[in-house]
């Protein structure tokens, strides 16, 4: 069986090395500044962080991207909310994706169907949904399982999640089980670690 391997940076705060998955990379942008890499993709000299909006914050007052790039580098004061923006940018498009794949349902009804079907891999509700209705969800989850068990995000609100859907607002939806739903729903943990809001975004019970 083939050894899985890690990879591992370390953090320009704390200079613990890290899983990646555990990090957020920053690239220096050709005017010479520093951006959120979301993706880990950009080309050029970069810089890795603990994955969290404290820690981002951390280091950009005590110069830790400099000293982790030996080098000078601009900064925006909002690095941090940035960062945030980048993280739900992606989960909202990677919920559009999941949707037209046939991964995302949308709707009060639909969500509870799908909940009935057992078919349920994460659910979202609107940061700004009533508290009666999170609680027939929470409902219909307990009903069908006796348990709740799945992963529950409540980071975006439903306009939020309506535009990116192309939908009105939107306040339930729930991943169901495929490839798309399972890279939406890592982009959900990543926000959801990242500490969006300043929300409790996940309950797991």
């Amino acid at each position: 069986m083939a050894k899985t391997i890690i990879k591992t940076r370390q953090c320009c705060l704390t200079r613990e090395e890290k899983p990646t998955d555990q990090l957020l990379r920053f690239a220096l942008s050709p005017e010479n500044g520093l951006v959120p890499d979301v993706d880990a993709k950009a080309p050029g000299r970069g810089v890795w962080v603990t994955l969290s909006e404290a820690a981002v914050t951390e280091a950009v007052a005590k110069k830790a991207f400099s000293r982790g790039l030996k080098y000078a580098v601009e900064m925006p004061p909002d690095l941090a909310q940035l960062a945030r923006r980048r993280l739900e940018e992606r989960l909202l498009g990677a919920l559009g994706l999941a949707r037209k794949a046939g991964g995302l349902v949308t709707g009060g009804a639909k969500v509870r169907s799908a909940i009935a079907a057992d078919g349920v891999v994460a659910l979202f509700t609107a940061s700004d949904a009533a508290p009666d209705g999170r609680r027939k969800m929470f409902g219909a989850l307990y009903a069908r399982n006796g348990e709740y068990g799945v992963p529950h995000f409540e980071m975006l609100s439903s306009r939020q999640m309506g535009l990116a859907l192309g939908l009105e607002n939107v306040i339930h939806a729930a991943l169901i089980p495929g490839a798309a739903a399972n890279s939406a729903l890592m982009r959900a943990k990543r926000l959801h670690q990242f500490g969006a809001n300043g929300r409790k975004e996940e309950t797991i019970i």
